[in-house]
């Protein structure tokens, strides 16, 4: 979904059908009038007259995808922090945080917890606080000049940065549609127990991208619930795995906060570079850079801008901690399920809880391989 909303966004922006404007950056100055804060945007002066023309391009391609504008309540009294203002700013970081939990991170979570047990945590930890950081920067950009981030590459580039720019996020997004697509894939096979080959759950994951895009017509705030219903659904699902298999909280803890990996070669140190790489994701900054155009903030009030970013800011934290804590849940099963293991043990546990499944594992071969696609 936010692969689809970011590369339709960044080829309107980055492509050059058009003569691109001669703008330079926006300045945005700040000045003191009487008792109000007000923040004035600048465009410095063009030879051909354009920026009128710009500015109006840029309004009609935004505005394609974000017609709605969610209110803020405007309290009475001054609170230093509301839950309703925060429910209102609430949506755009879970919708960005979907990103964290696709695919491609769940293979990453189960091989680092099979490969490193609780080794990685600190890595994978450290890669979400880094994730945080770069979406507070997209969310504020977004927040302070009313345009993403593929808009102002557009309006501060030439055309060739601007195409070099386009073709690497598209090859970012290819990249990891591929994983996600080939997932979900995967994910159809092992509940219909095999039922559902993998073409056919290409076709349909092809299928449902469109459904979920089409889901945008009934308000952007019923999209951003059903997103955030999956993600609970998730946080649910491997919070009571993580239950039942009670692994070692000690372990956790100092997987989580002692950046260590004894007895750790290549093999580990390749699972950590994957890590990083499940987590941190360039067309997420695009992604989140548009979604906060969604709330209905006066760029001109200072005092609404900084209010906006506090309050988008304490949401993608809620909501990347939520991601990291079903990244750790992930992990920690794996880890406690598979970590030097043989595939006998495994065999042997599977028929101590009557696991149907149980066949999978029940090979000659002394090291167990984990792969998502047997289960």
């Amino acid at each position: 979904m936010g692969n689809s909303v970011t590369a339709r966004a960044g080829y309107n922006q980055f492509k050059d059908d058009a003569p691109a404007p001669n703008s330079s950056a926006a300045v945005l100055e700040m000045s003191q009038n009487g008792n109000k804060n007000e923040i004035k945007n600048y465009t410095s002066p063009q030879p051909d007259g354009g920026q009128k023309e710009e500015k109006e391009k840029l309004t009609t391609v935004a505005s394609t995808y974000f017609n709605e504008k969610i209110p803020i309540p405007d309290l009475d009294k001054e609170e230093c922090f509301s839950f309703r203002k925060l429910w209102a700013f609430t949506g755009p970081g879970f919708l960005m945080s979907i990103a964290y939990l696709d695919p491609g991170n769940i293979e990453s979570d189960l091989q680092s917890g099979a490969v490193a047990k609780f080794k990685l945590l600190w890595v994978l930890m450290s890669a979400t606080i880094l994730g945080l950081l770069m979406q507070r920067l997209s969310a504020r950009l977004g927040v302070v000049t009313g345009n993403h981030l593929a808009e102002v590459c557009y309006q501060n580039y030439k055309k060739v940065p601007r195409l070099i720019l386009w073709v690497m996020v598209e090859i970012a997004i290819i990249g990891s549609d591929m994983q996600e697509v080939i997932g979900t894939a995967v994910a159809f096979y092992l509940l219909s127990d095999g039922k559902i080959p993998l073409y056919a759950g290409v076709i349909i994951t092809i299928a449902d991208t469109f459904t979920f895009l089409l889901l945008d017509r009934y308000g952007l705030r019923k999209l951003e619930a059903f997103f955030a219903l999956l993600i609970t659904i998730m946080a649910v699902s491997f919070g009571y795995e993580y239950i039942r298999v009670a692994p070692d909280q000690g372990e956790v803890v100092k997987g989580l906060f002692f950046p260590y990996c004894d007895n750790c070669g290549s093999k580990e140190l390749l699972q950590a570079v994957g890590v990083i790489g499940a987590i941190i994701m360039p067309h997420n900054i695009y992604l989140h850079s548009a979604l906060v155009k969604s709330r209905d903030v006066n760029r001109e009030n200072r005092k609404e801008v900084r209010e906006a970013n506090k309050y988008f800011f304490v949401e993608a934290a809620i909501a990347l901690f939520i991601s990291f804590l079903i990244n750790v849940f992930v992990v920690s099963i794996f880890a406690e399920g598979f970590y030097d293991k043989t595939a006998p043990e495994i065999y042997n546990n599977c028929l101590r809880h009557d696991n149907p499944h149980a066949d999978v594992f029940n090979v000659n071969e002394t090291e167990l391989s984990v792969d998502i696609f047997k289960g």
